[in-house]
């Protein structure tokens, strides 16, 4: 199984720790896999802010560069979704895109979905709460949502299980919104920011030492929130936490570019 590695643009800037976390489960698991150093963003910021034009020629990188690969993983649910879910309006009757659009996945579904993994052989002894984000939840369906009734898989969750010594606390309210939203914390920062505030509470209140999730972009909000306050928990990539990696020390990431609307 050749599998193309796509690093969104806050992991390869920002987040290089996480690219090399994914890296090592999926060759863990012994599964090829290449990183296209050809590679540019996926087009999800223009196409949050109606920039389709300049969103179409990355769309059609992207395929060029994918289309081919068994399968592509990528540790991010919101540019996985933006493939997914919103590229389909700028191809059309494109056979190379339908096949690489079912073929495209977040690393917990692609563990879950098309590996069956049941046991991961990390070790990770901390208390971790769990950030659902937004497009994880309503578009990709990692995890439950509270406006949902019936049962409902939670692949993230199920692969959190699995690593030894981890004690899973959870917020009260586990599928609320941090207020990141890509181009949203520059719009709306007061908005964005107090959205962001409420939500590290609710998992500081938990007791948790670390908060984990599918996006970095969203911890990366919180993680300023939680420097500029000193509050008593960091963040980790989910990758990081099922590679078993150490904690980072409370400020380490104090050199982290953030954006404005963690500024408060």
């Amino acid at each position: 199984m050749r599998v193309g590695l796509f690093v969104p643009c806050y992991i390869d800037q920002f987040y290089p720790d996480v690219a090399m976390a994914t890296v090592e489960i999926l060759e863990g698991l012994g599964i090829e896999v290449i990183y296209p150093e050809e590679q540019t963003c996926c087009g999800q910021p223009m196409a949050n802010t109606g920039c389709i034009d300049d969103t179409r020629p990355l769309a059609q990188r992207f395929v060029d560069i994918f289309g081919d690969f068994d399968h592509v993983v990528s540790p991010s649910g919101s540019c996985v979704s933006m493939v997914r879910n919103h590229y389909e309006s700028l191809f059309h009757d494109n056979a190379r895109f339908e096949r690489m659009r079912t073929h495209t996945w977040e690393l917990c579904e692609f563990l879950v979905d098309v590996l069956g993994v049941e046991k991961l052989p990390a070790r990770f002894p901390h208390r971790v709460s769990l950030h659902s984000s937004c497009h994880g939840l309503r578009e990709l369906r990692l995890g439950a949502c509270t406006e949902r009734m019936g049962p409902q898989d939670d692949k993230v969750r199920r692969l959190l299980s699995q690593v030894e010594g981890i004690e899973l606390v959870e917020a009260t309210r586990p599928d609320e919104c941090c207020g990141f939203g890509g181009t949203f914390a520059v719009a709306e920062e007061g908005v964005s920011v107090l959205m962001g505030v409420d939500r590290v509470a609710d998992h500081v209140a938990a007791g948790a030492e670390v908060m984990t999730a599918t996006d970095s972009s969203c911890l990366m909000h919180m993680e300023g929130i939680i420097r500029r306050r000193g509050l008593p928990i960091v963040t980790m990539h989910i990758a990081e936490v099922l590679a078993g990696r150490s904690l980072p020390q409370m400020g380490s990431r104090s050199k982290t570019p953030r954006p404005a609307s963690t500024g408060k």
